[in-house]
């Protein structure tokens, strides 16, 4: 133990809570970590919630706690949570306390620390862009633009889709982004991240990103505090080394339950839906420091599962008000079979807009969404009555509609070995052009399959040709 630093004992345990206390007037400051000198392999940590009374305070664990006895002595640290950041760490697993996790190598002894609590930058520090982040993923780039330095989320329920969108992006950004990459894996399965660290060590994207996880399995304290580690690594390499990051968290509910479950332990009284009570400060202490500044950009993508498929839950909500890219992922199309299953017409972003994205770009976007929207409310007529029953203009509008449903599906890499068909990445403008000659009617005689699951219209082009091919053999 370090000389002059508080010792206090443990006085209560519940769960992940725990009691300690210290001497009159020795209290160790709120958000600051304590050690437990236990005999027990492997560190508990804990990090101070409150101050109960002059000689007492509350803690949550981030370990758990099984075997820990009343009168074990704590050390105060007197600092919040350090965690390695820098050059060091990429390319490896860390947990919630900076441990490495993947079986290698220690950290060199002259690794950089930082806490994992900051202030989000001042107004005036922050740098706002309008440049465009592509993903080369057809209905993002096309409907909700992603912008550089930026917040984007995807909303979805369970099974729609939204880890493997979240690793097809870190896929398409091997070649194209020349930055940091730091991944959260909050409340994730064990098998999710294993297969995430091997497609990474596969694919040599992992020389460039630093993997940060707290599974599922692990208790309230460490999911809650996961996004802070993953954060702090993230502003290390924005403030001190100036490299772009790419911070992806996958999924960020995890965080708010996890929250509500610490307030629950803590015993307040819950708010709206049993949620937290301080759930909006929570959230906004998280997003609001994922900011771009002095020309240096934090491009945050995140997953976010939406409970029950109700987007008015207030944590999604709440979540989703911090957002510059809104991407909404609808269980009819997955249920349909259109992959990616993005909802185009609840998809949403600030970027679309004449004036950063451009005015033929934009007109193309609303032209697309005006033909789905169509589509959308002759579907009733339809399932009643029959396409013969429309006139003749909403035929054609439903035609080419069903045309740009199936042009906007596009096969992943990540999904490859289970479909067998070879992923695609699509640049914007191929994707501006194959909207366009799909609204002009250049494919009103090709069959709707040839649409389906390719990249660009070239790729449909060829496989028409090759279908009409087949059928002309007798």
């Amino acid at each position: 133990m370090e000389a002059g630093t508080p010792i206090g004992t443990v006085v209560a345990v519940r769960g992940a809570v725990v009691d300690v206390r210290f001497a009159p007037g020795m209290l160790p400051p709120i958000g600051s970590a304590l050690l437990v000198q236990w005999d027990r392999p492997g560190a508990l940590v804990l990090e101070i919630h409150s101050h109960i009374d002059p000689e007492r305070v509350r803690a949550i664990a981030l370990q758990g706690t099984s075997g820990l006895a009343r009168g074990t002595a704590v050390r105060a640290t007197g600092a919040p949570i350090m965690v390695p950041v820098g050059e060091a760490i990429l390319g490896r697993l860390l947990d919630v306390t900076g441990t490495i996790r993947d079986n290698g190598p220690a950290l060199p002894p002259d690794t950089p620390m930082r806490g994992i609590h900051h202030s989000p930058p001042r107004l005036r520090q922050a740098s706002a862009t309008n440049e465009m982040f592509e993903t080369g993923i057809k209905v993002i780039d096309l409907l909700a633009p992603l912008p550089q330095g930026g917040k984007a989320a995807m909303f979805g329920g369970a099974g729609v889709g939204k880890t493997v969108l979240v690793m097809e992006l870190i896929h398409a950004m091997v070649e194209k982004y020349q930055g940091i990459s730091v991944f959260a894996g909050v409340g994730e399965r064990s098998r999710e991240g294993h297969e995430l660290l091997t497609d990474m060590q596969r694919s040599d994207v992992l020389a460039r990103t630093v993997l940060v996880y707290g599974q599922m399995n692990e208790p309230p304290g460490a999911r809650w505090r996961v996004p802070m580690t993953a954060l702090t690594i993230a502003e290390h390499f924005r403030d001190q080394r100036h490299q772009n990051v790419l911070l992806l968290m996958d999924n960020v509910f995890r965080f708010v339950q996890a929250g509500a479950e610490v307030s629950s332990l803590l015993g307040r009284l819950p708010s709206r839906v049993v949620y937290q009570p301080t759930l909006a400060t929570e959230v906004g202490s998280l997003q609001e420091r994922i900011a771009s500044v002095a020309g240096v950009a934090v491009t945050a993508i995140q997953a976010v599962y939406v409970p029950a498929d109700d987007f008015t839950d207030p944590a999604v909500t709440t979540i989703s008000s911090h957002m510059d890219s809104l991407i909404m992922l609808s269980r009819s199309l997955a249920a349909e079979g259109f992959y990616p299953a993005i909802d185009p017409l609840a998809s949403s972003s600030v970027l679309l807009d004449p004036a950063v994205v451009g005015a033929e770009h934009y007109a193309v976007a609303e032209r697309v969404r005006e033909s789905l929207a169509r589509f959308k409310d002759l579907q009733d007529i339809i399932a009643l009555l029959g396409v013969e029953e429309l006139s003749a203009a909403d035929r054609l509008t439903v035609a080419r509609a069903r045309r740009l449903q199936r042009f906007l599906s596009q096969p992943f890499v990540v999904t490859e070995a289970f479909t067998g068909t070879p992923g695609r990445s699509v640049s914007r403008a191929d994707t501006l052009a194959g909207c366009r000659a799909i609204l002009d009617g250049q494919t009103d005689g090709w069959a709707e399959s040839s649409l389906y699951m390719v990249g660009t219209l070239e790729d449909a082009r060829a496989k028409e040709e090759s279908a009409m091919t087949k059928a002309a053999k007798p």
